[in-house]
């Protein structure tokens, strides 16, 4: 409540104490909140280690937020060292429970050969399941992917319809080659 200043004055001190509190009980959730606060600095001082710590502990408890998340720092090395396999792991475990930015972030693994044998169909499986929960980025990748012919069958219609979808919500890249199709 404090975090978000539901019913209450947003207070971040007091949802990282309340936070802290939970999450020294084993909560998984306020684990994984605690590893924002630190991975942003809201409230504290950011701290990636920290960050990483409550990442893990929540994320072996199935986490799917802290799963992402951890693989988001293995990924760069962010307050750890940078590992793309076992950042493929958790992602891959966030992305078996529906997480779309997980699913996203497997199929831009695959399409770039990240931890992984390059597999552009494999990337468009990926691309198809992020997609249809509404990520922008998947929607846009998988646009080009269909307008490529890129592990998938070329279909204009698909890549157009795709990148709409993107560039409706913002998506840069998607807005630029909409003004592109155009002229």
């Amino acid at each position: 409540m404090y975090h978000f200043g539901y019913g209450v004055a947003k207070d971040d001190h007091k949802a990282l104490e309340w936070f802290q509190k939970a999450a020294v009980q084993g909560d998984a959730e306020a684990q994984y909140n605690l590893g924002v606060v630190y991975a942003k600095g809201i409230g504290v001082a950011k701290d990636e280690r920290k960050a990483v710590e409550w990442f893990q502990k929540a994320a072996t408890q199935g986490n799917a937020g802290a799963q992402y998340d951890l693989g988001v720092m293995y990924a760069h090395g962010r307050g750890i060292a940078k590992d793309e396999r076992k950042a493929l792991e958790w992602f891959r475990k966030a992305a078996a429970q529906g997480f779309a930015d997980a699913q996203y972030s497997l199929g831009l693994m695959y399409v770039h050969g990240i931890g992984v044998a390059k597999d552009e169909r494999k990337a468009v499986e990926w691309f198809q399941k992020a997609a249809t929960q509404g990520n922008a980025g998947a929607q846009y990748d998988l646009g080009v992917m269909y307008a490529n012919g890129s592990g998938i069958a070329k279909d204009e219609r698909k890549a157009v319809e795709w990148i709409r979808k993107a560039a409706a919500q913002g998506h840069e890249n998607a807005k630029k080659a909409l003004e592109r199709l155009k002229s």
